[in-house]
Formats: C-alpha cells, structure tokens, sequence
C-alpha cells in the first residue's frame, strides 16, 4: 500500500482484511508509513501479517518492528537486513531476481522470496528458479501482477503474490479497492496451488 495515509487505514485495511488478504505491507518510502502500519497491526485479524515494503537498512527493520511489524520485504537482496528481520523473528522477503540472488537470500535466513521484478523474470524465469531452488521455497512475484495473469504464474511455480499498484493507489475509494481485492482473491482461490 505505498501511499496509504493514516486517515486511509481503517476503511482501506477493513477493505482488504475483509476480503480475505492476511499480508499487507506499507513501504518506507512514503510519508506516515511507520503509523499506517502500527494503525494496520491494530486493526488486523489475528492471522493477519502487517509489515513494511522497500525496506532497506537494519534501521528500517528496526523500525517498522517497533511499530509492529512482522513482515519485511524489499526489493533487494542484502544480507544485513535479511539477518536483522530474522533477529526480531520477522518474516524475511527480499527481492530476488537472479538464482545467486535466490540461494543467497535463503542462507541468509529469508523465508519467502519476492521475485522481482516479475515481469523482467517472467513465468519461464519463474519455472527455472522453481527447478533448482529447494522444494516447497515460498517463491512471490511481485510487479505486473493482475487477476488474469494468476493461473499462468501459479503454474510456472508461484506460491503467492506481492500486488502493488494493481490493486492499491493513494486516492483509491474502498469500494474500488474491495472490487479490485475480490478479484485477486476470487483468482487466487482457483489457482492456488496445493500444498508441498
């Protein structure tokens, strides 16, 4: 959600929490991120998991920790800021775009791999990655990502999804964000791939 405001977080949050989203991250790079996602962890479902995107130093995981956040993602791949995640026992998905990238973001500690950008490593890259890296890797593309293009992904190896700005721009209504939530869910759910 880059660019959410703290007087957006209840009707929006309530938008995606309600149609079934139990990851949502804020990213850093945008004003009031850090209190949007404390005022997110304090509304969220208690399976929920609220965290903060284009994080890129052990201070913005530090930081979004203490606003309670549990999830870290980035768009890159560095080992301090993976291995800080894993310290305060957050989830760890940083940004992957080659194999090397990949094998050494999971001996740094990541537990799911943002694929990105997706549509740079597309669904062939996808596979590629998928036949080397360790069975059941939680592998995520993340840019480009739409409704229709769900199946194709889950089939070359996609466990889920990071959804940007296909799903949420600042300004957006909630009942254009709920729409457009049901509709990645309602993908989702016919696609999803059966568990490793």
């Amino acid at each position: 959600m880059r660019g959410l405001t703290l007087a957006e977080v209840q009707p929006l949050g309530r938008a995606l929490f309600d149609a079934g989203f139990r990851m949502v991250e804020v990213p850093l790079n945008r004003p009031e991120a850090l209190d949007c996602i404390a005022a997110l962890k304090e509304m969220a479902p208690a399976d929920a998991l609220v965290g903060g995107g284009t994080m890129l130093t052990p201070a913005d995981v530090d930081n979004v920790h203490a606003a309670g956040g549990r999830l870290m993602v980035a768009p890159n791949c560095d080992t301090d800021v993976i291995r800080r995640a894993c310290e305060h026992g957050m989830v760890a998905a940083p940004g992957v775009a080659t194999p090397s990238e990949a094998f050494n973001a999971l001996r740094w500690g990541a537990h799911a791999l943002k694929i990105f950008p997706a549509d740079m490593v597309g669904s062939a890259g996808l596979k590629a990655f998928k036949s080397v890296l360790p069975p059941g890797t939680p592998l995520w593309p993340v840019g480009g990502v739409t409704p229709e293009g769900i199946a194709g992904w889950v089939n070359a190896g996609a466990t889920g999804f990071g959804i940007g700005s296909q799903l949420f721009q600042p300004g957006v209504s909630r009942q254009v964000l709920s729409t457009r939530a049901q509709a990645f869910m309602a993908a989702w759910a016919r696609t999803k791939p059966a568990a490793e």
